[in-house]
């Protein structure tokens, strides 16, 4: 006859301890990611096409680098600076609002490049925005959304602001920077640092 309480415990006693065991995988073989490159290493490389005028295809995030020839009609990401660039949705009013600022501060920073990327874009949309909000930056699409893969872009507003060689030195996230006030005395105060 079999001893029906003793079997509950053991499956019981078996079930926790699975739970234990894959609450300790999880623990060990998961990593918490902030969003972006952290300050202090360099930007990944990657070619994104264009909005305005580039082909609509998919962003590169693989690329064979040559900063002293970058890309004709494509956003060219490869070990260059200094460089802010942005990620942004089409969906998001606060990315779009950042992007709007990033334009109207660009003119202040001669010799700093400014650029944009809509993640997980498409070339229609992202184009019919940078043509209503007359944007003159840089402005690129990812439309299989590598590039933001490969940041982590998991919100917005996103700045990476890069120096020379594509080390970031800072990493501006969220809603403030949607205000070209306290984004262009942040830019001052890093350029001058990381320039």
């Amino acid at each position: 006859m079999i001893d029906t309480r003793r079997y509950q415990w053991m499956i019981g006693g078996f079930g926790l301890l699975m739970v234990v065991l894959f609450s300790l995988y999880l623990y060990t073989h998961s990593r918490h990611t902030n969003p972006g490159v952290p300050a202090g290493q360099r930007l990944h490389r990657f070619v994104a096409p264009l909005a305005v005028g580039g082909p609509d295809l998919a962003a590169n995030v693989n690329p064979r680098c040559n900063p002293s020839r970058p890309a004709r009609h494509g956003l060219n990401v490869c070990d260059r600076g200094p460089l802010v660039l942005e990620f942004f949705a089409l969906d998001a009013p606060p990315c779009i609002k950042a992007v709007d600022a990033l334009q109207r501060v660009s003119s202040r920073f001669p010799g700093v490049q400014f650029a944009a990327l809509a993640a997980g874009g498409e070339q229609a949309g992202t184009r019919a925005l940078v043509r209503s909000h007359r944007w003159s930056i840089p402005v690129a699409f990812d439309m299989t959304g590598a590039v933001g893969q490969l940041y982590d872009v998991t919100i917005c507003p996103l700045i990476e602001v890069a120096g020379a060689g594509g080390t970031v030195g800072k990493l501006l996230i969220g809603e403030r920077w949607e205000r070209p006030a306290p984004l262009a005395r942040e830019l001052r105060q890093l350029l001058g640092k990381v320039s």
